[in-house]
């Protein structure tokens, strides 16, 4: 009787707190659920009149795109007719045994008066329901096995091109065919921020916001063009939606594709692997251009490059030049031949520049280096943030070449190596630019010699001779 009296009690006791606290509760999650919707109707406006202002990319992505983006190869043919052939496939697959499944669920009834059949099992059943699907297979694989054998048939190429995927950006090497020689690195030129890419009302958004770079890959139209991937840090991914060509690149592996886009335009993929925080920032912008187009843009880039890597030959013969002069000749009869070619090779620190024309061409180049890999972290006047030292009075850019020369190569601190990622002539160019550039005013010229020097831990002769 006490239990009971009790239990009595306390659901009573329940009942009470439940009436009073359900308007509460009510209140609080009406009012919890109506912020939620008043912000969720604000962002989905603003970003809704975002997307509605960009239009659809040729080459690139469409404007609610379901289906593939437009095949300029026969492979990207072959394979949007595949997709289509399948996905017909299964549509009448699935269309038939649910077809067939509901129909008996309906027609067969027990209500109409129908009882189950009372069978334990049917070979005949067995074997048809075996072979349909296994005939079904069958007819799919030969048209798939046909593309992917043309997929992997990387032979005869027109052009051989190295893709070097590195966090975050893409390297390119014209190592075969028109163009052999050329090399650069692909970096998102296109503001990050969505407002400074859109216009002053910042309601119209930019069509290639986060697809543009710096320097786009550029090939030939109709001809065949090999792909070999690798890469320098974490695994990356080649592809490009309008080629129908997605390759992994590894690191210390080399994997190769093939395209060979019919039709002249810019066309626009994307790293499709996971490869760290600024994965959604190194975009695949490839060119394609006419024959005589691309002749004369690897004349361009072929001149461009001679033209610096010759700037800064001569500069380096006019340094080891006017040091030998003051080199006395005993010191030189003291030095066998292959130590004196040795040492005029891949000695000397920078010379003061003899022509201001020079200087600047090389500085040119270093800027464009600089903007597209140090500047995120350095920013773009040398004065650095964060973890990252300014460069602009840093005792690095106005000290010892070599010091210099080694950061930029094996990496310090927070600064990763980029002695993997940057040729020579970059890295000279870009320290050239770092030790000319805000206040600092060397003049001087740092040549692809001394970096190599560096890279291969062989001493220049003036740091042999501090020593």
């Amino acid at each position: 009787m006490l239990f009971r009296f009790k239990s009595a009690r306390l659901f009573h006791f329940l009942v009470n707190m439940m009436s009073i606290a359900k308007p509460i509760f009510i209140r609080d999650v009406t009012s919890r659920v109506l912020r939620f919707a008043v912000c969720f109707g604000l962002c989905a406006s603003f970003f809704t009149g975002l997307a509605h202002a960009v239009n659809s990319l040729e080459g690139g992505p469409g404007v609610n795109q379901l289906n593939f983006q437009t095949p300029v190869t026969a492979i990207a043919r072959d394979i949007y007719a595949l997709h289509t052939l399948m996905l017909i496939i299964c549509g009448v697959i699935f269309i038939g045994v649910f077809g067939v499944m509901f129909y008996s669920i309906v027609m067969h009834r027990k209500s109409k008066g129908h009882t189950a059949a009372n069978f334990h099992e049917s070979t005949t059943v067995e074997i048809i329901w075996t072979a349909i699907p296994l005939l079904i297979i069958m007819l799919m694989a030969l048209p798939a096995t046909r593309t992917i054998i043309a997929m992997k048939s990387t032979q005869n190429p027109d052009i051989t091109v190295k893709v070097t995927g590195y966090q975050w950006k893409w390297g390119y090497d014209y190592i075969e065919g028109a163009g052999k020689g050329i090399h650069f690195i692909s970096t998102l030129s296109s503001p990050r921020n969505p407002r400074l890419a859109s216009d002053p009302t910042g309601r119209t958004l930019s069509d290639t916001y986060l697809q543009e770079v710096d320097n786009p890959l550029v090939v030939p139209v109709n001809q065949k063009i090999r792909i070999i991937t690798t890469a320098a840090d974490v695994i990356h991914s080649w592809y490009v939606p309008a080629f129908a060509v997605k390759q992994d690149a590894f690191p210390g592996i080399v994997r190769d594709t093939w395209f060979k886009a019919e039709k002249i335009g810019t066309y626009r993929g994307f790293c499709a692997e996971l490869c760290g925080r600024d994965h959604a920032f190194m975009p695949v912008v490839v060119k394609v251009v006419s024959a005589e187009d691309y002749a004369t843009w690897v004349k361009a880039q072929q001149g461009t490059q001679a033209g610096t890597s010759s700037i800064q030959a001569a500069t380096q013969t006019k340094a080891i030049a006017s040091t030998e002069k003051k080199v006395s000749p005993s010191s030189e009869t003291l030095k066998t031949p292959a130590e004196a070619s040795l040492s005029a090779s891949t000695t000397l620190a920078a010379q003061p520049a003899h022509s201001s024309e020079t200087l600047e061409l090389v500085k040119q180049r270093g800027q464009r280096v600089y903007e597209a890999q140090c500047s995120v972290c350095h920013r773009a006047k040398g004065e650095g943030f964060g973890p990252f030292p300014a460069i602009d009075g840093s005792p690095v850019s106005i000290g010892p070449i070599e010091n210099h020369i080694d950061i930029v190569l094996k990496g310090r601190g927070q600064m990763p190596p980029w002695g993997h990622r940057l040729s020579d002539q970059d890295v000279a160019a870009v320290i050239t630019y770092q030790r000319n550039a805000w206040t600092h005013k060397t003049n001087e010229i740092v040549s692809m010699e001394q970096v190599a020097a560096r890279r291969h831990n062989r001493k220049t002769r003036s740091s042999a001779s501090a020593q």
